[in-house]
């Protein structure tokens, strides 16, 4: 086959379906076929088709393949923030089990703003995605029912309900909170702080089973909780333990909500030679990179995020086929993870 002509004849500049039609001598409707990898085209036929796509450059236009198929392949993934690691790794997972499939996944951030996921969702929804995946369920009531009036299959992330007809992927993070603290009463410690920032709903329901557990060991103190609104870094974490140490003597105890501000803990702690676990036992949740590696290691729940991203995307995919999952809500639990910190 003679190499086929790279300039194309439209003003626009971009290279058609009917260029590479016309480049490999067969009709456009062949050609479409050929790239969509439909069996009734002569494997000749495809292997022309894409040779001629190849040499000139062709990419498909997804807005005219979702018109002409009358399906979208645009799946909106709604997160907090992309700063945390916890959803990064979420997110490529997602789009390890989607993108084979021919879906998109757009990434949208929502700063943990009900109001800033509510826009989201309307600019979003008012292109008729095929699916969508948002993390747990504090939204506001326009969002759920925007949601719910679109008619897109919905998975939420990260979170657990019983709730007939809502679609979910995620863990007790209740159990979670309570699990961390069951530990570390079991290791005599009897003064738990509970530290933690952003504040988030997750968070709140980690705090919850501290509580829990504590109400139930008959040694709940609400002084012990020390919660910031501001985001959660390894700075801060650093600060808090310091405002702790100050202001809530005798605490032999901090359960940090999330691992970054556990490991400005336990930097602080070397800092002022306080001797961890010794003096003090510091543990975190997440487990995020370099938790291992800190002095000493952290203890931290380990939390099955890229697990939770390829469920979801699965679910996902069923919902958009029609499939009903046999159950709407999966539990994939996680793990507590005891190192030298505790």
């Amino acid at each position: 086959m003679s190499k086929p002509e790279t300039k194309p004849r439209r003003g626009s500049g971009r290279i058609t379906l009917s260029d590479v039609a016309k480049a490999a001598g067969v009709s456009p409707i062949t050609a479409s076929r050929a790239l969509r990898g439909e069996r009734a085209v002569a494997p000749e036929l495809v292997q022309r088709v894409k040779d001629a796509a190849q040499q000139l450059g062709y990419v498909p236009d997804p807005a005219a393949r979702a018109l002409a198929s009358q399906r979208s392949v645009q799946v909106p993934v709604l997160v907090p923030l992309l700063s945390n690691a916890l959803f990064v790794d979420v997110l490529d997972a997602v789009h390890r089990v989607l993108f084979p499939q021919g879906y998109q996944a757009l990434i949208g951030v929502t700063h943990y703003d009900p109001q800033e996921e509510e826009q989201l969702l309307r600019t979003y929804l008012a292109h008729r995605p095929a699916g969508l995946l948002v993390t747990g369920f504090d939204r506001t009531e326009a969002a759920r029912q925007m949601i719910a009036a679109s008619g897109v299959p919905c998975v939420h992330l990260m979170e657990m309900t019983s709730a007939a007809g809502v679609y979910c992927v995620g863990f007790s993070q209740q159990d979670a909170g309570h699990s961390m603290t069951a530990h570390l009463l079991a290791r005599g410690r009897r003064k738990v702080a509970f530290v933690a920032a952003q504040l988030d709903p997750r968070t709140m329901q980690r705090a919850e089973g501290y509580r829990r557990c504590l109400r139930e060991a008959g040694l709940y103190d609400p002084r012990l909780e020390l919660l910031s609104p501001e985001p959660s870094s390894i700075r801060l974490g650093a600060e808090l333990l310091e405002e702790v140490l100050r202001t809530r003597p005798g605490v032999d105890a901090v359960f940090f909500c999330n691992d970054d501000l556990a490991q400005g803990g336990l930097l602080a702690a070397q800092r002022l030679g306080l001797a961890v676990p010794g003096q003090v036992a510091i543990a975190g949740f997440n487990d995020l990179a370099g938790s291992d590696q800190m002095l000493p290691p952290l203890t931290t729940v380990r939390t099955p995020r890229s697990a939770i991203g390829e469920a979801s995307a699965r679910m996902l995919l069923g919902l958009m086929r029609g499939d009903v999952p046999e159950h709407n809500s999966v539990d994939l639990g996680f793990e507590l993870t005891v190192r030298g910190s505790t």
